[in-house]
């Protein structure tokens, strides 16, 4: 790391630690692992949600409705590769720690082995029944045209997505979130560029939106697949994986393979309790008409954004917590855990309080209608402040993932979507409260699992969870 980089992480640090919120020694590591995640993450978020807006200037409101439907399908590839890529830092981060390279090198081509399973027969569905999955979430031809269209356009970078999510998570296990930064900011970039050029240099609308995400994602893959077979990125600053996918790894290991089954499980369930409750949220947005589901999305891009944050925090919390309980030092674990879930909420509020003074002029650059940014600014409130409680549920439910404890905190995901944030919305439908439903139920889809999720991190039965995944178990 720089010099500078690393004085004013001493300084902030110092900074954070006299406040209490974490120590500087446990800061500086958290920080270097976390900032280029961070950066990755914006990245990322920032692609969609600069293609949610030229597509609002190119097409109008029917084109960003229909982006919408399209995009809550593949918010379930992202969950679902998520998901898988839990299991893989998990495991890759405790072996790492403990030392077992090869053994973490094996459970990458594991995970690889699943996300290819994943990864066909989805893209399989987006290609053949794109125009049926979107007529699910609408009734309006136009919307259903232009979701249609993302769809099919998008289908091809399914693989891809997963693929990339699995190296993301191999680098962020070892604690190299640097090259990953690089090669995942760099395809944002070039989305974004490559988007704008579609969409407004030929005239492809939402076609030219998906079509930059197809060849952006693709290229990102190519990439970090020459890093994770171990070859030199040369003078980039970048690194190989110390833990490289070989051809001999290529096979399946009953032990193994069970494991990454057996933790990635649950949180593919959590994540796509995530990932599915929008369906619903957005088909009871639908009633309301392409203006209020323009304002729903252009809520939820803009959480994404302040959620960059828990791309690096959250990351951090589970690599630095694995690494530490592979050690063998699980006091220093649930202290590392405990440190970044006050960071977290620390920075979460800062910045859910700036969005929410300037929602207005934020959601002004989505929508050219007065009337339809009216109604996207409450959104976008609403958003930021659900945000706080998702900065709490990434950072705890982060620390157990590093534990391998991922069954309670699926089980959270269920109950504050589908238990609260759910019902609350379809009170919309047959009450008073109309759209002011959605806005309670942005509330509580991340406040509830977010309090459940720390309240599992502080009972500290993650700890004995994670004694069955160290490296001295496979030895055992």
């Amino acid at each position: 790391m720089a010099g500078r980089q690393a004085d004013a992480i001493g300084v902030f640090g110092s900074l954070l630690e006299r406040v209490g919120i974490i120590d500087a020694e446990r800061f500086r590591p958290t920080a270097e692992l976390a900032w280029p995640r961070i950066v990755t993450g914006f990245a990322i978020m920032s692609k969609q949600t600069a293609d949610l807006a030229m597509v609002g200037i190119a097409v109008g409101t029917a084109g960003t409705a229909g982006l919408a439907y399209a995009l809550a399908y593949w918010e379930v590839v992202t969950m679902l590769g998520l998901g898988l890529a839990g299991g893989t830092v998990s495991l890759v981060s405790q072996n790492f720690g403990g030392e077992a390279d090869e053994r973490a090198s094996l459970a990458v081509t594991q995970s690889i082995l699943l996300a290819f399973a994943l990864a066909i027969p989805l893209l399989a569905v987006f290609l053949l029944f794109a125009e049926p999955l979107i007529a699910l979430l609408g009734n309006e031809p136009a919307p259903i045209a232009h979701g249609t269209t993302y769809l099919v356009y998008v289908a091809p970078a399914v693989l891809f997505e997963l693929c990339n999510l699995i190296a993301s998570r191999t680098y962020t296990g070892v604690g190299d979130t640097y090259t990953e930064m690089v090669a995942r900011a760099g395809g944002a970039a070039l989305n974004v560029v490559l988007s704008a050029v579609f969409i407004f240099g030929f005239e492809m609308g939402v076609a030219g939106a998906a079509l930059g995400t197809t060849l952006s994602t693709g290229a990102v893959t190519v990439v970090l697949a020459w890093g994770m077979v171990g070859r030199s990125y040369g003078r980039l600053g970048m690194e190989p994986s110390p833990v490289p996918v070989t051809a001999a790894g290529l096979r399946p290991d009953p032990t193994l393979l069970g494991q990454v089954i057996e933790i990635s499980a649950p949180e593919i369930g959590r994540r796509l309790a995530q990932g599915v409750v929008v369906f619903p949220l957005v088909w009871i947005a639908g009633t309301f008409g392409p203006v209020v589901v323009t304002a729903l999305e252009v809520g939820r891009r803009v959480r994404s954004l302040i959620n960059s944050v828990n791309w690096g925090l959250s990351l951090a919390s589970s690599s630095l917590v694995g690494q530490r309980l592979g050690a063998g030092d699980e006091d220093e674990a649930g202290a590392y855990g405990a440190a970044i879930i006050r960071l977290a909420a620390v920075s979460y509020v800062a910045l859910a309080a700036l969005v929410v003074v300037f929602a207005e002029p934020i959601a002004s650059l989505f929508v050219d209608d007065p009337a339809a940014g009216a109604r996207a600014a409450p959104f976008v409130a609403v958003a930021a402040v659900s945000a706080v409680g998702m900065g709490i549920d990434g950072t705890a439910s982060g620390a157990l993932l590093g534990a391998g404890d991922t069954r309670l905190p699926f089980l959270a995901s269920l109950v504050g979507r589908y238990v609260f944030a759910l019902p609350v919305a379809a009170l919309g439908l047959v009450t008073p409260l109309g759209v002011a439903a959605l806005y309670l139920a942005l509330l509580l889809e991340m406040f509830v699992p977010g309090g459940i999720n720390y309240w599992l991190f502080r009972r500290g039965r993650w700890k004995a969870v994670s004694r069955r995944y160290r490296p001295s178990a496979g030895t055992d």
